[in-house]
């Protein structure tokens, strides 16, 4: 069971957050909260740290606003590039010549991060997502791109999904132009300004992973639905697996968890269905809602057999983890590697909530996600380590 300071601290979460949803729900209405912007408590956001020497962990970091009709941001996690030749040469490696062949050994798997919150609170220059997706960039060696999507009840369904949409077709376009720049020769004037070049000089999208956490499993799902589907639009961005982190399903049939566990720690039932009610309009509200429910019949999309490789990570004691564990078994039926990681005395979000980011079980999520994840990103095949 978790520790009594746990329970302790999950009361007054519980109360902070019904009351944050509840403001939001009255701003304009439930009905009208979209016709206006509404006020949220100040939440502890971390800087940017865009050189490596400021960067006590090793790991830079920026923004950018990709989207000039909305609010649509990033945050771009880079790991400490290495010296060159930092590993052994073996007799019959052939001797480098040329600084292409460090760059084209630096090319690393792109991480596209959704964050939680319930969909109307929570972003991607957070405190606790920021240490969240440096841990992961380090862990992975990967470039991290934390999205910063619109949320309700301001921006409703489909806007987050959207957003996640936008991002994905956003790196396909840095890395249509990185190969046009590379073709040409140097810097190329067309659409020079808009590379990106973290993107375009470390990343490599044909080892795209989609991550998220609580809602933001969702959208990664979602958008992983997307790619599966359209392709084209999206080449040469591949995504090569999916990890849905306590994923925020929700279903008009009840499972046993969501009975048995109605009331659990931090984020209990009837909060988050006030969660869903900000996030779908009155007239779309469903909890077989395609954005709710994998499983809901009618849903569309591509065939559970075309979808990547998908980690599940549940929690002993969160409602939710009955359906997260049903996806995952109806993707195994048609031969998806989808593995499950429960955690014990763990609740929902125990990976990713400021107050359980130092615990022994965070660290050892997210080693778990980066030995899974390295199966479908290194160059060298299905191994462990790099």
């Amino acid at each position: 069971m978790p520790s009594v300071g746990v329970k302790i601290y999950s009361v007054f979460f519980k109360l902070l957050l019904r009351h944050r949803l509840q403001s939001l729900a009255s701003a304009g209405g439930l009905d009208n909260a979209a016709f206006g912007v509404s006020c949220r408590p100040d939440e502890a956001t971390a800087p940017p740290n865009p050189a490596f020497s400021a960067a006590a962990d090793g790991v830079a970091s920026k923004d950018l606003h990709i989207d000039p009709n909305s609010s649509l941001s990033v945050r771009i996690f880079l790991p400490t590039p290495p010296p060159p030749h930092a590993h052994p040469r073996r007799a019959s490696d052939p001797t480098p010549t040329a600084p292409a062949a460090a760059s084209a050994r630096r090319r690393l798997p792109i991480v596209v991060q959704f964050h939680g919150g319930g969909f109307v609170t929570g972003s991607n220059t957070a405190a606790a997502n920021d240490a969240f997706c440096r841990r992961v960039a380090k862990l992975c060696d990967a470039i991290v791109v934390a999205v910063g999507y619109r949320l309700a009840p301001e921006s409703r369904y489909p806007a987050a999904f959207e957003d996640g949409v936008k991002v994905l077709k956003w790196i396909t376009k840095q890395a249509n132009l990185a190969m046009m720049t590379k073709v040409r020769g140097g810097v190329d004037t067309f659409g020079a300004s808009t590379v990106e070049p973290w993107i375009a000089a470390h990343g490599d999208p044909a080892r795209c992973v989609l991550l998220g956490a609580s809602c933001g499993a969702n959208i990664a799902d979602y958008v992983t639905r997307k790619v599966v589907e359209d392709g084209k639009p999206f080449d040469p961005v591949k995504v090569v697996a999916q990890v849905l982190m306590y994923p925020f399903f929700i279903g008009s049939v009840p499972t046993h968890s969501e009975i048995r566990l109605a009331n659990s720690y931090f984020y209990d039932k009837s909060t988050c269905l006030l969660a869903w009610r900000l996030f779908l309009s009155d007239k779309e509200f469903n909890l077989d809602h395609p954005a709710a429910n994998p499983l809901a019949p009618g849903r569309g999309g591509p065939p559970l057999k075309c979808m990547p490789p998908t980690l599940t990570v549940i929690a002993e004691h969160d409602w939710m983890r009955d359906r997260a564990i049903a996806y995952s078994e109806e993707l195994r039926k048609v031969n998806v590697d989808s593995p499950v990681l429960d955690y014990k005395d763990t609740v929902h979000e125990f990976a990713t909530l400021d107050v359980f980011l130092k615990t022994p079980q965070a660290q050892a999520c997210a080693e778990d996600i980066a030995i899974w994840m390295k199966k479908y990103i290194s160059l060298r095949g299905h191994e462990f380590s790099y």
